[in-house]
Protein backbone atom coordinates (compact mmCIF):
# COMPACT_ATOMS: atom_id res chain seq x y z
CA UNK A 1 0.00 0.00 0.00
CA UNK A 2 1.33 3.43 -0.97
CA UNK A 3 2.28 5.61 1.99
CA UNK A 4 -0.10 8.55 2.33
CA UNK A 5 2.05 11.69 2.67
CA UNK A 6 1.75 13.74 5.84
CA UNK A 7 2.72 17.25 6.84
CA UNK A 8 5.78 15.75 8.48
CA UNK A 9 6.87 14.34 5.11
CA UNK A 10 6.53 17.80 3.56
CA UNK A 11 8.49 19.44 6.39
CA UNK A 12 11.23 16.79 6.25
CA UNK A 13 11.70 17.05 2.48
CA UNK A 14 11.71 20.87 2.68
CA UNK A 15 14.09 20.90 5.64
CA UNK A 16 11.68 23.12 7.53
CA UNK A 17 9.74 23.00 10.79
CA UNK A 18 6.15 21.79 11.01
CA UNK A 19 5.02 25.27 12.10
CA UNK A 20 6.56 26.89 9.00
CA UNK A 21 4.78 24.44 6.69
CA UNK A 22 1.54 25.04 8.62
CA UNK A 23 1.92 28.80 8.16
CA UNK A 24 2.11 28.25 4.41
CA UNK A 25 -0.95 25.99 4.47
CA UNK A 26 -2.97 28.52 6.50
CA UNK A 27 -1.68 31.53 4.54
CA UNK A 28 -0.93 33.26 7.83
CA UNK A 29 2.17 34.80 9.34
CA UNK A 30 5.31 35.84 7.47
CA UNK A 31 6.99 33.29 5.25
CA UNK A 32 9.39 34.37 2.51
CA UNK A 33 8.18 33.93 -1.05
CA UNK A 34 11.08 31.57 -1.80
CA UNK A 35 10.19 29.34 1.16
CA UNK A 36 6.50 29.45 0.29
CA UNK A 37 7.11 28.34 -3.30
CA UNK A 38 9.43 25.58 -2.08
CA UNK A 39 6.76 24.21 0.27
CA UNK A 40 4.00 24.45 -2.37
CA UNK A 41 6.22 22.65 -4.87
CA UNK A 42 6.85 19.78 -2.45
CA UNK A 43 3.15 19.57 -1.59
CA UNK A 44 2.39 19.16 -5.29
CA UNK A 45 5.22 16.68 -5.79
CA UNK A 46 4.11 14.50 -2.89
CA UNK A 47 0.41 14.95 -3.76
CA UNK A 48 -0.18 15.95 -0.16
CA UNK A 49 -3.70 16.92 0.92
CA UNK A 50 -3.70 18.74 4.27
CA UNK A 51 -5.87 17.43 7.08
CA UNK A 52 -7.68 19.83 9.40
CA UNK A 53 -5.29 19.02 12.25
CA UNK A 54 -2.31 19.96 10.09
CA UNK A 55 -3.88 23.21 8.95
CA UNK A 56 -4.65 24.06 12.54
CA UNK A 57 -1.11 23.86 13.89
CA UNK A 58 -0.49 27.56 13.31
CA UNK A 59 -4.04 28.80 13.80
CA UNK A 60 -5.34 26.64 16.67
CA UNK A 61 -8.36 25.86 14.49
CA UNK A 62 -9.90 22.45 13.89
CA UNK A 63 -10.94 23.07 10.28
CA UNK A 64 -14.45 21.87 11.16
CA UNK A 65 -17.82 23.62 11.15
CA UNK A 66 -20.65 21.98 13.07
CA UNK A 67 -24.07 21.80 11.41
CA UNK A 68 -27.06 21.09 13.65
CA UNK A 69 -30.58 20.01 12.69
CA UNK A 70 -33.32 18.84 15.03
CA UNK A 71 -34.29 15.18 14.69
CA UNK A 72 -37.68 16.32 13.42
CA UNK A 73 -36.27 18.45 10.61
CA UNK A 74 -33.82 15.76 9.55
CA UNK A 75 -36.43 12.99 9.43
CA UNK A 76 -39.20 14.88 7.65
CA UNK A 77 -39.87 13.62 4.14
CA UNK A 78 -39.64 17.13 2.69
CA UNK A 79 -35.93 17.80 2.12
CA UNK A 80 -35.98 21.53 2.88
CA UNK A 81 -33.16 21.66 5.42
CA UNK A 82 -31.16 18.84 3.87
CA UNK A 83 -30.92 20.94 0.69
CA UNK A 84 -29.57 23.79 2.82
CA UNK A 85 -27.04 21.36 4.29
CA UNK A 86 -25.99 20.27 0.80
CA UNK A 87 -25.32 23.89 -0.14
CA UNK A 88 -23.20 24.37 2.98
CA UNK A 89 -21.24 21.18 2.32
CA UNK A 90 -20.38 22.20 -1.26
CA UNK A 91 -19.36 25.69 -0.18
CA UNK A 92 -17.24 24.42 2.74
CA UNK A 93 -15.04 22.45 0.33
CA UNK A 94 -14.05 25.69 -1.38
CA UNK A 95 -12.73 26.98 1.93
CA UNK A 96 -11.01 23.73 2.98
CA UNK A 97 -13.48 23.18 5.78
CA UNK A 98 -15.26 20.01 6.83
CA UNK A 99 -18.94 20.10 7.77
CA UNK A 100 -19.83 17.86 10.71
CA UNK A 101 -23.58 17.13 10.69
CA UNK A 102 -25.49 16.07 13.78
CA UNK A 103 -29.13 15.93 14.84
CA UNK A 104 -30.49 16.78 18.27
CA UNK A 105 -33.79 16.96 20.15
CA UNK A 106 -35.70 20.23 20.23
CA UNK A 107 -34.16 21.07 23.60
CA UNK A 108 -31.14 19.80 25.50
CA UNK A 109 -33.45 17.87 27.84
CA UNK A 110 -35.16 16.18 24.87
CA UNK A 111 -31.84 15.22 23.26
CA UNK A 112 -29.89 12.00 23.72
CA UNK A 113 -26.84 14.04 24.66
CA UNK A 114 -24.50 16.86 23.71
CA UNK A 115 -23.08 16.44 20.19
CA UNK A 116 -19.58 14.99 20.33
CA UNK A 117 -18.00 17.87 18.44
CA UNK A 118 -19.38 20.32 21.02
CA UNK A 119 -18.29 18.19 23.96
CA UNK A 120 -14.77 17.86 22.49
CA UNK A 121 -14.57 21.49 21.30
CA UNK A 122 -13.75 20.14 17.85
CA UNK A 123 -15.43 22.81 15.73
CA UNK A 124 -14.54 26.41 14.92
CA UNK A 125 -18.15 27.52 14.52
CA UNK A 126 -21.74 26.24 14.57
CA UNK A 127 -24.53 26.59 12.02
CA UNK A 128 -28.08 25.69 13.12
CA UNK A 129 -30.77 25.27 10.46
CA UNK A 130 -34.44 25.60 11.42
CA UNK A 131 -36.26 26.16 14.68
CA UNK A 132 -34.49 24.91 17.78
CA UNK A 133 -34.99 25.29 21.53
CA UNK A 134 -33.47 28.31 23.26
CA UNK A 135 -31.59 25.95 25.60
CA UNK A 136 -29.37 24.90 22.68
CA UNK A 137 -28.73 28.49 21.60
CA UNK A 138 -27.86 29.49 25.17
CA UNK A 139 -25.57 26.49 25.65
CA UNK A 140 -23.63 27.11 22.43
CA UNK A 141 -23.44 30.87 23.02
CA UNK A 142 -21.70 30.27 26.34
CA UNK A 143 -18.92 28.35 24.55
CA UNK A 144 -17.86 31.60 22.84
CA UNK A 145 -17.59 30.16 19.35
CA UNK A 146 -19.21 31.72 16.27
CA UNK A 147 -22.88 30.78 15.91
CA UNK A 148 -25.15 31.39 12.94
CA UNK A 149 -28.82 30.50 12.40
CA UNK A 150 -30.56 29.62 9.12
CA UNK A 151 -34.33 30.10 8.80
CA UNK A 152 -34.61 31.10 12.45
CA UNK A 153 -33.89 34.15 14.58
CA UNK A 154 -32.68 34.80 18.11
CA UNK A 155 -31.49 37.98 19.83
CA UNK A 156 -27.84 38.89 19.25
CA UNK A 157 -27.22 35.96 16.87
CA UNK A 158 -26.35 36.33 13.17
CA UNK A 159 -28.80 34.70 10.77
CA UNK A 160 -29.62 33.89 7.15
CA UNK A 161 -33.34 34.08 6.46
CA UNK A 162 -35.93 33.97 3.68
CA UNK A 163 -37.74 37.09 2.49
CA UNK A 164 -41.04 35.69 3.73
CA UNK A 165 -42.82 39.03 3.50
CA UNK A 166 -41.93 39.46 -0.17
CA UNK A 167 -42.92 35.85 -0.88
CA UNK A 168 -46.32 36.26 0.77
CA UNK A 169 -46.79 39.51 -1.16
CA UNK A 170 -46.18 37.68 -4.45
CA UNK A 171 -48.69 34.95 -3.58
CA UNK A 172 -51.41 37.33 -2.45
CA UNK A 173 -50.93 39.80 -5.30
CA UNK A 174 -51.26 36.95 -7.78
CA UNK A 175 -54.42 35.56 -6.19
CA UNK A 176 -56.02 38.98 -5.75
CA UNK A 177 -55.27 39.94 -9.36
CA UNK A 178 -56.87 36.66 -10.37
CA UNK A 179 -60.15 37.81 -8.81
CA UNK A 180 -60.00 35.87 -5.53
CA UNK A 181 -61.43 37.64 -2.50
CA UNK A 182 -62.12 34.57 -0.32
CA UNK A 183 -58.53 33.44 0.34
CA UNK A 184 -57.77 30.97 3.12
CA UNK A 185 -54.53 30.12 4.92
CA UNK A 186 -53.35 26.75 6.27
CA UNK A 187 -50.38 26.76 8.60
CA UNK A 188 -48.75 25.12 11.56
CA UNK A 189 -46.01 25.78 14.11
CA UNK A 190 -47.17 29.39 13.93
CA UNK A 191 -44.43 30.60 16.31
CA UNK A 192 -41.78 29.69 13.76
CA UNK A 193 -40.60 33.09 12.40
CA UNK A 194 -41.01 32.09 8.74
CA UNK A 195 -44.54 30.72 9.15
CA UNK A 196 -45.54 33.68 11.28
CA UNK A 197 -44.22 36.22 8.76
CA UNK A 198 -46.11 34.52 5.92
CA UNK A 199 -49.33 34.45 7.93
CA UNK A 200 -49.07 38.07 9.08
CA UNK A 201 -48.43 39.27 5.54
CA UNK A 202 -51.33 37.19 4.23
CA UNK A 203 -53.65 39.08 6.57
CA UNK A 204 -52.02 42.45 5.81
CA UNK A 205 -52.50 41.97 2.08
CA UNK A 206 -56.18 41.15 2.57
CA UNK A 207 -56.69 44.23 4.71
CA UNK A 208 -54.80 46.42 2.23
CA UNK A 209 -57.19 45.16 -0.45
CA UNK A 210 -60.17 46.13 1.71
CA UNK A 211 -61.01 42.50 2.58
CA UNK A 212 -61.71 41.54 6.19
CA UNK A 213 -59.87 38.26 6.97
CA UNK A 214 -62.39 35.52 7.68
CA UNK A 215 -61.46 33.23 10.59
CA UNK A 216 -63.27 30.32 8.97
CA UNK A 217 -60.83 30.57 6.05
CA UNK A 218 -57.83 30.09 8.36
CA UNK A 219 -56.47 27.01 10.09
CA UNK A 220 -53.17 27.68 11.87
CA UNK A 221 -53.38 25.51 14.98
CA UNK A 222 -51.40 22.53 13.66
CA UNK A 223 -48.28 21.64 15.66
CA UNK A 224 -46.13 21.07 12.56
CA UNK A 225 -46.08 21.83 8.84
CA UNK A 226 -46.15 18.35 7.31
CA UNK A 227 -48.49 16.94 4.62
CA UNK A 228 -50.63 15.40 7.36
CA UNK A 229 -50.90 18.80 9.05
CA UNK A 230 -51.93 20.38 5.73
CA UNK A 231 -54.58 17.70 5.26
CA UNK A 232 -56.01 18.21 8.76
CA UNK A 233 -55.88 22.02 8.54
CA UNK A 234 -57.83 21.96 5.27
CA UNK A 235 -60.33 19.54 6.77
CA UNK A 236 -61.05 22.09 9.53
CA UNK A 237 -61.66 24.87 7.00
CA UNK A 238 -64.01 22.71 4.95
CA UNK A 239 -65.95 21.61 8.02
CA UNK A 240 -67.81 24.90 7.54
CA UNK A 241 -70.51 24.37 4.95
CA UNK A 242 -70.92 27.99 3.92
CA UNK A 243 -68.67 30.73 2.58
CA UNK A 244 -65.73 28.49 1.76
CA UNK A 245 -62.56 29.98 0.28
CA UNK A 246 -61.89 30.01 -3.47
CA UNK A 247 -58.12 30.00 -2.90
CA UNK A 248 -55.81 28.66 -0.19
CA UNK A 249 -52.33 29.90 0.67
CA UNK A 250 -50.39 27.11 2.41
CA UNK A 251 -47.54 27.96 4.78
CA UNK A 252 -45.25 25.57 2.89
CA UNK A 253 -45.39 23.05 0.06
CA UNK A 254 -45.83 20.04 2.34
CA UNK A 255 -49.01 21.57 3.76
CA UNK A 256 -50.09 22.59 0.26
CA UNK A 257 -49.79 19.00 -0.97
CA UNK A 258 -51.68 17.75 2.10
CA UNK A 259 -54.34 20.35 1.37
CA UNK A 260 -54.76 19.11 -2.21
CA UNK A 261 -55.00 15.49 -1.02
CA UNK A 262 -57.93 16.38 1.21
CA UNK A 263 -59.63 18.34 -1.58
CA UNK A 264 -59.16 15.44 -4.02
CA UNK A 265 -60.74 13.01 -1.55
CA UNK A 266 -63.78 15.28 -1.27
CA UNK A 267 -64.13 15.72 -5.02
CA UNK A 268 -63.19 19.41 -4.85
CA UNK A 269 -61.25 20.18 -8.01
CA UNK A 270 -57.98 22.18 -8.03
CA UNK A 271 -57.84 24.77 -9.52
CA UNK A 272 -61.40 24.81 -10.94
CA UNK A 273 -63.11 24.96 -7.52
CA UNK A 274 -60.23 26.27 -5.40
CA UNK A 275 -56.72 27.53 -6.19
CA UNK A 276 -53.84 26.31 -3.99
CA UNK A 277 -50.42 27.93 -3.54
CA UNK A 278 -47.51 26.71 -1.39
CA UNK A 279 -44.12 28.06 -0.35
CA UNK A 280 -40.53 26.66 -0.59
CA UNK A 281 -40.51 24.99 -4.04
CA UNK A 282 -39.63 21.48 -2.90
CA UNK A 283 -39.45 18.79 -5.58
CA UNK A 284 -42.59 16.99 -4.39
CA UNK A 285 -44.68 20.01 -5.37
CA UNK A 286 -43.61 19.69 -8.99
CA UNK A 287 -44.92 16.10 -9.05
CA UNK A 288 -48.19 16.83 -7.23
CA UNK A 289 -51.49 16.51 -9.12
CA UNK A 290 -51.87 19.20 -10.27
CA UNK A 291 -48.33 20.61 -9.95
CA UNK A 292 -48.19 23.12 -7.08
CA UNK A 293 -47.74 26.85 -7.60
CA UNK A 294 -45.21 27.97 -5.02
CA UNK A 295 -42.55 30.45 -3.93
CA UNK A 296 -39.00 29.48 -4.79
CA UNK A 297 -36.52 29.56 -1.91
CA UNK A 298 -32.82 29.33 -2.78
CA UNK A 299 -31.99 26.65 -0.22
CA UNK A 300 -28.56 25.59 -1.48
CA UNK A 301 -27.54 29.23 -1.82
CA UNK A 302 -28.65 29.87 1.77
CA UNK A 303 -26.37 27.07 2.94
CA UNK A 304 -23.48 28.39 0.88
CA UNK A 305 -24.02 31.93 2.13
CA UNK A 306 -24.08 30.67 5.72
CA UNK A 307 -20.71 28.98 5.30
CA UNK A 308 -19.15 32.06 3.69
CA UNK A 309 -20.40 34.18 6.55
CA UNK A 310 -19.19 31.62 9.10
CA UNK A 311 -15.70 31.53 7.58
CA UNK A 312 -15.58 35.33 7.84
CA UNK A 313 -16.67 35.17 11.48
CA UNK A 314 -13.99 32.59 12.28
CA UNK A 315 -11.25 34.41 10.39
CA UNK A 316 -12.00 37.92 11.62
CA UNK A 317 -13.11 36.87 15.11
CA UNK A 318 -15.98 39.27 14.57
CA UNK A 319 -18.77 39.83 17.07
CA UNK A 320 -20.83 41.95 14.69
CA UNK A 321 -24.34 40.51 14.35
CA UNK A 322 -25.66 40.41 10.78
CA UNK A 323 -29.15 39.58 9.52
CA UNK A 324 -29.23 38.53 5.86
CA UNK A 325 -32.47 38.06 3.90
CA UNK A 326 -32.41 36.01 0.69
CA UNK A 327 -34.70 36.78 -2.27
CA UNK A 328 -37.60 34.63 -3.52
CA UNK A 329 -39.65 34.25 -6.72
CA UNK A 330 -43.15 33.08 -7.55
CA UNK A 331 -43.26 29.82 -9.54
CA UNK A 332 -46.52 29.47 -11.48
CA UNK A 333 -47.93 25.99 -12.02
CA UNK A 334 -51.36 24.48 -12.62
CA UNK A 335 -52.66 24.47 -9.03
CA UNK A 336 -53.58 28.17 -9.06
CA UNK A 337 -55.06 28.23 -12.57
CA UNK A 338 -54.04 31.86 -13.10
CA UNK A 339 -51.59 33.37 -15.57
CA UNK A 340 -50.59 30.14 -17.34
CA UNK A 341 -52.12 30.94 -20.73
Amino acid sequence: MRHKPTIRDVAKKAGLSLSTVSLVLNKKGYVSELTKQKVLGIIKELDYHPQPSARGLASNLSGNIGFILTDEHFSQSEPFYTRIFLGSELEARKHNYYILLTTVGKSIKQSDGIPRFLFDNNVDGIIIAGKIGTSWIEYISKKNIPLLLIDYVAPHISSINIDNKAGADLVMQHLLRGGHTRIGFVGGDIKHPSVQERYVQYRNMLLNAGIIPHKQWESIAQANTTMVDGYEATKKIYSHNENRPTAIFAANDAMGIGCMRYLAEKGIKVPKDVAVVGFDNVEAGLHADPPLTTVNVHREEMGGLAVRRMVEMIKDKTVVVTKTVTPVELVLRESCGIGLD
